[in-house]
């Protein structure tokens, strides 16, 4: 009998483990999902060496609580079977965090990493990943999809002079990230005042958008929210200059970079580029860590993003420690404590809560130039609860 206890206590155990690990060796395992070279790898590289920068700067100083931060990257190549692959090998090797990459992807995963209590700082900022009564252990570090583009139109329509409605279209990729936040932005453009006159899907991998331009142009939109990435988004900035088309085009935060001056060449000047952390050459005290870091060899904006991912999962981490143990739910519980947490000045402060893990409503707009983007204002929402992931 007694033995028949002993057995049934170990396996309690180790149940408990498995749904929990604890984390006592020397080094602290985390998993990192990485775009390297598929559909997003344009922009899936520079973050990715972001958060290995930021890992590798953080491990020089001493790591996070003592321990050295032990990175376990797989290149999925913007497979969601390949995400979900790499996500069982990570778990095999005892992380106690993740850091994502794309919407559909990090979506597949949401019932994983919380049935597995994994927190995880993805790089999609889709709205769904927000309201913890569905993802409770998804985090990220930017504003989210919906709240960028609702941002966007706010500031549109504040600067808009003529008297009648200006009018908005829609072009995006047929993709869960490109789908991510159109009926909120549809929604929000009704209710301040727009008249929306049409959307087209582009894909990632377009070569050509004079098609689906063409059909807007009949419309005349003012305004044409353009999501993507750098690639397919150039792709369609040049299409409308050699249509002559006179829209304003505002571009979601992974489609206008640093290499939209090489894509996209003249055409660009004049659009808009949403962003929710700083740019290379901004004045920050962690733009002086970075250009340290780098030799003074300029990053694009998606590298500063994912180095504050990490910083924001080493602060959880800290905190976690400091309570007496790092373990998925510790960290859970570290990052919803934060309150305007500040990453160096990379991205306004980072806030979670227990019921809301949007990190902030501020969004920066930046107009492209020749060869630059010039920040042209910053639009922070209210923490609308009605938005909550949505």
């Amino acid at each position: 009998m007694r033995k028949k206890l002993f057995v049934i206590v170990a396996l309690c155990l180790l149940a408990l483990a498995a749904a929990s690990q604890t984390w006592a060796g020397d080094e602290i395992p985390i998993g990192v999902i990485s775009d390297l070279s598929g559909a997003t790898s344009s922009v899936g590289k520079p973050y990715a060496d972001g958060i290995m920068a930021c890992i590798n700067y953080l491990n020089s100083k001493g790591g996070v609580a003592g321990k050295k931060i032990k990175p376990y990257q797989v290149d999925y190549a913007y497979d969601v079977q390949k995400a979900l692959t790499a996500y069982k090998q990570f778990k095999d090797e005892g992380i106690v965090a993740l850091q994502g990459w794309g919407t559909g992807d990090t979506e597949a995963l949401t019932g994983f990493v919380s049935k597995d209590k994994i927190p995880t700082l993805s790089a999609s900022y889709s709205a769904h990943l927000t309201d913890p009564k569905k993802a409770p252990y998804n985090f990220f570090i930017a504003a989210d999809y919906s709240t960028q583009l609702r941002a966007a139109l706010k500031y549109l329509k504040s600067t808009w002079k003529e008297s009648r409605a200006p009018r908005v279209a829609f072009v995006y990729p047929d993709h869960p990230y490109g789908l991510a936040p159109i009926q909120a932005g549809k929604d929000y453009a009704k209710e301040i005042g727009f008249e929306i006159v049409g959307e087209e899907n582009v894909d990632l991998k377009a070569t050509d958008a004079t098609t689906q331009l063409l059909r807007l142009q009949k419309q005349n939109p003012d305004f044409i929210w353009l999501g993507g990435t750098t690639p397919s988004a150039s792709v369609v900035i040049k299409d409308a200059q050699k249509l002559k088309m006179n829209a304003t085009f505002f571009v979601n935060i992974w489609g206008a970079d640093e290499n939209t001056f090489k894509l996209a060449g003249p055409a660009a000047k004049g659009h808009l580029s949403l962003q929710a952390a700083a740019i290379y050459q901004d004045d920050t005290p962690g733009s002086k860590v970075i250009k340290e870091l780098t030799k003074d060899q300029p990053q694009m904006t998606h590298y500063i993003r994912g180095f504050v991912s990490v910083l924001v999962m080493a602060e959880a981490i800290r905190l976690a420690a400091a309570k007496g143990e790092i373990t998925g739910p510790a960290i859970k519980d570290a990052l919803e404590s934060l309150r305007d947490f500040d990453p160096m000045g990379l991205t306004p402060p980072i806030s979670f809560f227990p019921d809301d893990h949007r990190p902030n409503m501020a969004v920066k707009l930046y107009k492209l130039g020749e060869d630059k983007m010039e920040l042209v204002g910053v639009e922070t929402l209210e923490r609308t609860q009605a938005w909550l992931g949505k």
